[in-house]
């Protein structure tokens, strides 16, 4: 055997070596419980959250939301529109309750989201593949048809996931689009390490994965990449871990700069000044330096769970949606 073909066996052989340590020993370690996420939503009202409803995906799966009606809200019983509100990473559509009663109030009919993996929507914490939750999202939109105009909003992870929305090809599905305090990725001026510790991520898994998948071999995309910082009665009731399937869809898409450039139809952001999962007030110049100009309000003193939470915070996101869907 030659010298080089010794060479490239070796390095072929430590290459497969160190993707099977990546694989097995690369998951992400346990994140301490973050009290600014697990606390604001303690002593919260929950007495008039509407029971879950269903729909079909098209695997046949009965995916689970929430219906806020507007009807008995609306001036001279003109209902606005609708909004349908996607939750952050780890949650279900009880976190968007507040939310969701607001724009109900204000006479849309809101429809908050169990996403597939969270809640009572599928496996929790993992889906069958990439682009999934685009599906899902089509399959909702077919078989409620929520009433137009209809704004997809959708916060933290789940901004994210709806800018991979606003950006596609199935853009159309929605009138406009309102992204809070969304997630953009690891390499965005927004980002800060972990989330600010909400948040810990099996790189080395993650990367191996992801090597995988560019050669089309995605068997091992259930293993876990990402743990959240729940308390142990959180993590009971939520999503404490998600699979590399589930992380990679429920997310922006990879080149979240052309995801953002891609966007044609009516966009605004908001989020806290005192966001402590991201660098909220690098949102802005982020965009402007990519020649966007949707609109962007910082709201002093709101913190990241607080922008569901809070009156003005609410408030806020139902201007927003008036605005943009004039």
């Amino acid at each position: 055997m030659s010298a080089g073909l010794l060479f490239a066996v070796g390095f072929i052989s430590l290459t497969l070596v160190i993707l099977a340590a990546a694989l097995l020993f690369g998951g992400p370690n346990p994140a301490p419980a973050m009290a600014s996420i697990n606390d604001p939503f303690k002593g919260s009202d929950w007495s008039s959250m509407p029971p879950l409803s269903r729909y079909p995906a098209r695997d046949g799966t009965q995916l689970a939301y929430r219906h806020y009606g507007a009807k008995e809200h609306a001036e001279n019983n003109k209902v606005k529109g609708s909004v349908i509100l996607v939750h952050g990473s780890s949650a279900s559509s009880q976190s968007m309750h507040k939310m969701a009663s607001a724009f109900s109030q204000a006479g849309y009919d809101a429809y908050a989201l169990d996403i597939r993996g969270h809640g009572a929507s599928g496996n929790k914490g993992t889906i069958a593949y990439i682009g999934q939750l685009e599906d899902d999202l089509e399959d909702f939109i077919k078989s409620v048809a929520p009433g137009k105009p209809a704004t997809l909003v959708g916060f933290s992870s789940g901004g994210g996931f709806v800018l991979r929305v606003a950006g596609s090809t199935r853009q159309t599905l929605f009138e406009s689009y309102l992204l809070l305090s969304p997630y953009l990725g690891p390499t965005a001026a927004n980002y800060r390490p972990n989330s600010g510790g909400w948040v810990r991520v099996g790189l080395p898994r993650l990367i191996a994965l992801s090597i995988l998948n560019g050669f089309h071999i995605s068997v091992l995309n259930h293993l876990t990449v990402l743990n959240f910082a729940l308390n142990d009665e959180a993590k009971s009731l939520l999503t404490p871990s998600y699979s590399f399937n589930l992380a990679s869809n429920f997310q922006p898409e990879r080149d979240y700069q052309q995801n953002l450039r891609n966007v044609q139809r009516p966009c605004a952001v908001i989020a806290g000044a005192n966001d402590e999962a991201f660098q909220t007030d690098q949102l802005e110049p982020e965009l402007r330096r990519l020649g966007i100009s949707w609109p962007v309000t910082l709201l002093p003193g709101i913190g990241h769970i607080p922008l569901t939470l809070e009156q003005d915070a609410l408030a806020t996101a139902v201007q927003a949606v008036e605005k943009l869907t004039q």
